[in-house]
């Protein structure tokens, strides 16, 4: 018998264009990047759910089969820096790239045509305007981008002076009635069923998907004068109400509340579940996709789910939180460059407070571009500054313009008119001969740390003032523009950056908000400027820098604060011992992995099996009794505090500290 023999990846490849039911017109469009001399980019937006991710892998697969080379970068995976953005970018093209020229360079020279596929570019908002201004245009002209998220581009990007004609923007909607009925009929919906989806859907891809999973053949549910939003919701509550299995729905549950799940995060989130059992009851599910950081949730559903588990289970979604932030800060300890962002992220993910989570990921969508202010721009920066500061406070920071320009930030709106401003900048770069010691802000904040030195290595940044042109330093679109930007420094400067002095005028309503965030006020730095006061809010990173801020924050908010403290006194990590008052105890290895796993998850109770999984391997044949040997032994060690490793009957240990127990 002859068979006729293709290659695997021409299977995929089709499979994917097959996939992209309804989007003929769309991939057309996107066609264009691979013949025309222009589009140079294309910005495709829409809801979530809606296919972007489905077409992208489609147009893929199109693209390298008319020869070009596709590089796609998923934006959930990429520090929003400069370095790490080529960090991610060498590490899908195999080089090492030091800077935007040599990102640029070696790109170009991948192929005749090169195409730049951004998902989820909405995630990468701290980069865009590094992106705009200094990487695209660095790019040869073989090189086209596809910039996909949810929100349209930023103003700047169709506003800038000579884009006119190379940017175009294609925004996705539902699919059409016989499109979303192909789809159906493809995966084998009756008519009469068909119908009824498609009435319930609005042709929404993944309500469809969510349709044909949860309700196939089986029972309705009569949503059809609910918003789509509503829809999926619903549909996924229904899809979930169907699933039998506890360890899919145990799985489900806790990759919820992390940003990426892992063979490790089920671990610690479900102690009594085998991981990789959950992980494979994940991997079948139609909203779960597999990425190099693990598996990824469609965001829509994951938001379903955990607002479920919390308004059903708080308890239990609280535990999850803390078990996944456990393990996150244990194994933040050995990742590397790459990896630190991914952890950071992660961290950021479980932050439930709004205050800092829409600092680093605002979830309104970013209708102000921030660039470097220009030197035309000097007469609009004095008009905001004249309108909102007094005589004094604007000849101040006018000075501040004249004196170090960079220093200063525009912020443009989708008709690129500067409405606001922000003045940031490394006090290091300063000339120390300069009359910065006798400024009325500045000063003070050189004399204070000057008493209070930062390491060799350390770094500060001086915030100086934010304007918006019609509410000053007042909450606005264009102070959270600012505020935004100035977390990109902040990801830049890490692990180096050490604090930030901050001026502010409105305490009563920027104070909390300051203080959530970790900021304290520097009463004796205050200054008076036209009789209104001007005062100093300093935050420490301390000796961690921004990740250990973060790591603080989330903790704050878990209520994990002193637990964590109790914990990583009473176990050294680096020295593998235990720290008992004056003295320190060294562990055996298999004492350490067993005390380690105890500890990182505090209050659990952690059967014999999973110790034995854990600890000694799956292919460990002997009995558990050699487990309480190990116990045993440690209780010994602990002395006074053996009580803190408590036997849970017929399940295994649990490690616990109470207030009576002597601390160590």
């Amino acid at each position: 018998m002859d068979y006729a023999l293709r290659k695997i990846g021409d299977v995929v490849s089709g499979r994917a264009s097959a996939d992209c039911v309804g989007r003929q017109s769309e991939l057309a469009f996107l066609g264009r990047l691979l013949s025309d001399d222009k589009p140079l980019i294309v910005g495709v937006h829409g809801i979530g759910g809606i296919g972007k991710s489905t077409l992208l892998a489609a147009f893929a697969s199109q693209a390298r089969a008319r020869g070009a080379a596709v590089i796609q970068l998923d934006c959930r995976a990429i520090e929003p820096t400069e370095s790490g953005f080529l960090r991610e970018l060498g590490a899908a093209t195999g080089a090492e790239l030091a800077s935007a020229a040599e990102g640029a360079h070696y790109l170009g020279q991948l192929g005749a045509r090169v195409i730049l596929v951004l998902d989820t570019y909405e995630r990468l908002r701290l980069l865009d305007t590094w992106l705009r201004q200094i990487f695209v245009p660095s790019l040869r002209d073989n090189v086209r981008i596809v910039l996909c998220g949810r929100d349209p581009l930023v103003a700047g990007w169709l506003t800038a002076p000579g884009w006119h004609g190379l940017i175009v923007t294609l925004a996705l909607g539902t699919l059409e009635e016989r499109d979303a009925l192909a789809l159906l009929d493809r995966n084998q919906i009756s008519s009469a069923d068909a119908w009824r989806i498609i009435r319930l859907t609005r042709g929404h891809p993944l309500a469809l998907k969510l349709a044909m999973a949860a309700m196939s053949g089986r029972r309705m549910v009569d949503v059809e004068a609910a918003v789509l939003p509503r829809v999926v919701e619903e549909l996924t509550r229904l899809y979930l109400a169907d699933i039998d299995d506890p360890i899919a729905r145990q799985a489900l549950a806790a990759s919820s509340v992390v940003r990426r799940t892992t063979l490790s995060l089920l671990a610690a989130m479900l102690p009594q579940v085998p991981p990789q059992d959950a992980y494979d009851h994940l991997l079948g599910l139609a909203f779960v996709e597999t990425s190099h950081e693990g598996l990824h949730i469609h965001d829509t559903v994951q938001q379903v789910i955990a607002a479920t588990l919390k308004s059903a289970d708080p308890a239990t979604h609280q535990a999850y939180r803390r078990a996944a932030w456990r393990q996150l800060r244990s194994e933040v300890r050995t990742a590397g460059a790459r990896g630190m962002w991914r952890y950071t992220a992660d961290m950021l993910y479980i932050i439930e407070n709004p205050v800092t989570r829409e600092a680093f990921f605002p979830s309104n969508m970013h209708r102000f571009a921030v660039e470097a202010a220009r030197p035309a721009d000097e007469a609009r920066i004095e008009t905001i500054v004249k309108r909102h500061e007094g005589p004094q406070g604007a000849a101040w920071l006018m000075g501040w313009w004249r004196r170090a320009p960079q220093a200063f930030r525009a912020i443009r709106d989708h008709e690129g008119m500067l409405t606001g401003l922000y003045a940031l900048f490394d006090p290091a770069t300063l000339d120390p001969s300069g009359a910065e010691h006798h400024d009325p802000i500045v000063g003070p904040w050189l004399t204070h740390l000057q008493r209070n030195p930062i390491g060799a290595t350390e770094q500060v940044l001086f915030s100086l003032r934010w304007l918006s042109e019609t509410g000053g330093e007042a909450p606005a679109p264009e102070q959270a523009a600012a505020w935004l930007d100035i977390k990109r420094s902040y990801m830049e400067m890490r692990p180096r950056l050490r604090r930030v002095y901050m001026t502010v005028v409105d305490v009563t309503t920027y104070g909390p908000i300051a203080a959530e965030l970790g900021f304290r006020l520097l009463d004796d730095l205050t200054a008076v400027l036209d009789d209104k006061a001007y005062h100093t809010a300093l935050l420490d990173f301390g000796p961690q820098s921004v990740d250990g801020w973060l790591t603080g924050l989330v903790a704050k908010e878990l209520g994990l604060e002193e637990l964590g403290l109790e914990n990583e006194r009473l176990l050294d990590i680096e020295g593998r011992e235990l720290v008992l008052r004056r003295k320190r105890v060294p562990l055996t290895p298999l004492e350490f992995d067993v005390m380690r796993l105890l500890t990182e998850r505090p209050g659990t109770a952690i059967s014999r099996t999973i110790l034995l999984d854990t600890v000694w391997g799956v292919d460990y044949e002997g009995g558990s009794n050699v487990v309480d040997a190990v116990i045993r032994l440690l209780r010994r060690k602990l002395g006074g505090m053996a009580s803190c490793i408590e036997t849970v009957s017929g399940v295994g240990y649990r490690f616990r500290v109470r207030p009576d127990q002597p601390q160590p």
